[in-house]
């Protein structure tokens, strides 16, 4: 069985289903275990223990197994805070934009994390999620101003026409996904009216990001992809930024296994970090 990018087997699964005999078995230790266990670590060594909750969750609803109940009944995605709703609403006075001043800093601390998912909640269409896997969450200021935020993450597991143009097979894309991140989300401010900025601040983060994932998980990305809802939006800024424009999606979610092509057609887009993509992502 296949779950989240990963294939287990029945002796696999009979051991996770030993697991849970243990006393005291929470969700949380389960996944830690199980990826302990079965070797599945990211390229820094680090635990995919986040995959591995989603993956227990989809066995669950398949009837492989019965996990023990969340100790939350409703897992809590977001949380106000006054003093931080108070500090993303719409400041009495806008700063200027000079595009060559612009800084990109990515989210570090607690407190700009909370920042950054209170600014995505607040004013981006999707609100915030969370991100499992390896991500990174960025703002963008002007003049120490916030301007804008960005996020990265895990990407599409099948995408037909960025398969298509990579050329690799189904065992090189399991193997290989991990250097391919997604632009999940891109908020500039809805005050804030600057022409070319969004082209401007894609420019400034494509050349940072392979450094600053290197320097946290350990191994550098070598494509980015992004899916824009159409006709909500039409990708200008992407292709000012010279994204290429590879088509549309089907409007099938991440777990539609029945073709009920039920969600919103996006635009695919992908930016090469390096020239030879292609070579990294179909290597043995």
């Amino acid at each position: 069985m296949r779950y989240c990018g990963r294939d287990f087997t029945e002796a696999e699964i009979e051991l996770i289903r030993e697991l849970l005999k243990t006393p005291q078995m929470n969700r949380a230790r389960l996944s830690r275990e199980v990826c302990d266990r079965l070797g599945w670590r990211r390229e820094n060594s680090g635990l995919k223990d986040m995959s591995c909750r989603v993956a227990l969750l989809r066995m669950q609803t398949d009837g492989l197994i019965r996990l023990p109940p969340p100790r939350n009944p409703k897992p809590v995605t977001y949380r106000t805070y006054p003093h931080i709703e108070q500090a993303v609403l719409e400041p009495a006075t806008l700063p200027s934009i000079d595009l060559a001043t612009l800084t990109v800093d990515p989210v570090l601390t607690r407190a700009d994390s909370l920042l950054w998912n209170a600014y995505i909640e607040r004013h981006h269409y999707l609100g915030h999620q969370l991100m499992p896997g390896a991500q990174l969450r960025y703002f963008v200021r002007a003049a120490g101003h916030i301007i804008a935020a960005l996020g990265f993450g895990a990407s599409a597991w099948k995408v037909k026409p960025r398969d298509h143009l990579i050329g690799w097979t189904a065992e090189q894309r399991q193997r290989n996904l991990h250097l391919v991140v997604n632009n999940a989300r891109f908020l500039i401010l809805p005050w804030i009216h600057c022409k070319n900025l969004a082209s401007r601040i894609l420019a400034l983060v494509s050349r940072r990001l392979p450094d600053d994932w290197q320097a946290r998980y350990a191994y550098r990305p070598v494509l980015l992809e992004t899916f824009v809802e159409k006709p909500r939006f039409t990708g200008t800024c992407y292709k000012a930024a010279n994204w290429q424009r590879l088509g549309d999606t089907q409007g099938r979610g991440k777990l539609d296994v029945l073709h009920r092509n039920d969600q919103p057609i996006k635009s695919i887009w992908i930016y090469p970090l390096t020239r030879d993509f292609q070579r990294h992502l179909c290597t043995a």
